[in-house]
């Protein structure tokens, strides 16, 4: 389930934000209809931003007509300057715009069109990559799963989230190849709900047992016994293993810790963020009041009412059990298991 392609030009994108009732392919002609894309959500998830960032920035770059190389290279500045200010918490958004430019900035000798053709090379390169990266996640991530585990997700770190197959998703779809028989409760994931819309959707077009549960629902079910491990995703991982991902994932982690339950974080090494020590210097998204106070069209909340909306939080590393990377799994302490992969 490829939530992208790119093709004769132009980037096509399943409306996230219409799922699961409607499928619509959201069509991107401009790098500016990239950077509205990935702020209004119509892709998530740290892996398909990325890769869809770079494609942005290629599109953008094929419609510069100048023949002034420095010209050039200064749009390519500016353009790379608007896709990364649409989201400020997702570090594969900014490894994959850097990424992009340096690639071109290595190459500034060959001519415009080179350079051109370059750029997209590169995000096609990245597109393959994440695929690549996501079944090794998988298959390491398999290794932690026993026969038969229940195992609770949170958000939507599967093939919606990437450019196909998953990252959290990636582990338990792995897993059920295997023939493990592991079920899922999938927390429905407020306020944007991607866990009942996109995650359950996931996992019952792929015929995996899955049980959606309210986010409060959790600490319940791993109290009486009925989960076995946890597994999310990430946005950004810093060098000491403190991981922000989608609101709601640390209380997930410390009602694991209370329950003597594992938690994991399954990422590809892009999402880790070698420049910052800790979560303390993650930016946190506070994202739109509406998306607390309504539901789509439908009102849930008197008029008026103050709203605080953060779109992520930090997890500390003591809560988190392994991170499950497509370069192995990392254990604590993640200071010294993270610096390795530098």
């Amino acid at each position: 389930m490829r939530p992208l392609y790119f093709e004769n030009g132009v980037l096509k994108l399943i409306d996230q934000t219409k799922l699961p009732t409607e499928t619509h392919w959201h069509q991107c002609h401009t790098y500016q209809q990239v950077a509205e894309a990935i702020r209004d959500m119509i892709v998530r998830g740290a892996p398909a931003i990325g890769v869809t960032a770079a494609y942005g920035i290629a599109i953008g770059m094929n419609a510069f007509s100048e023949t002034n190389k420095d010209l050039f290279f200064n749009e390519l500045q500016h353009i790379a300057k608007v896709i990364k200010n649409t989201r400020p918490t997702a570090v594969n958004l900014f490894w994959a715009v850097d990424r992009v430019v340096n690639r071109a900035v290595e190459n500034s000798d060959k001519s415009i069109d080179e350079i051109k053709k370059i750029i997209l090379q590169e995000a096609q390169r990245m597109d393959r990559e994440d695929v690549e990266s996501n079944r090794k996640i998988g298959e390491f991530g398999n290794q932690l799963i026993h026969p038969k585990d229940t195992i609770l997700t949170h958000c939507n770190a599967g093939s919606l989230a990437t450019c196909d197959y998953g990252t959290a998703l990636g582990v338990i779809r792995a897993a059920h190849e295997a023939g493990k028989e592991v079920q899922v409760f999938a927390d429905e994931t407020r306020p944007y709900l991607q866990g009942a819309r996109l995650t359950a959707y996931e996992l019952k077009e792929d015929g995996i047992p899955v049980t959606l549960i309210c986010d409060n629902m959790a600490g319940h079910f791993m109290r009486i016994g009925e989960v076995n491990c946890c597994i999310t995703g990430a946005d950004r991982i810093a060098a000491n293993g403190d991981t922000a991902n989608k609101i709601g994932t640390y209380t997930l982690a410390v009602l694991a810790k209370e329950n003597n339950i594992p938690f994991y974080i399954a990422a590809p090494v892009s999402t880790i963020d070698f420049q910052i020590q800790s979560g303390n210097e993650i930016v946190i998204e506070e994202r739109n009041s509406r998306e607390v106070t309504h539901i789509r069209e439908h009102q849930l909340a008197p008029e008026g009412v103050k709203v605080r909306n953060p779109a992520f939080d930090v997890t500390p590393a003591r809560y988190i059990t392994a991170i499950i990377t497509d370069r192995g799994i990392l254990y604590p302490p993640f200071v010294e298991s993270i610096k390795k992969l530098k």
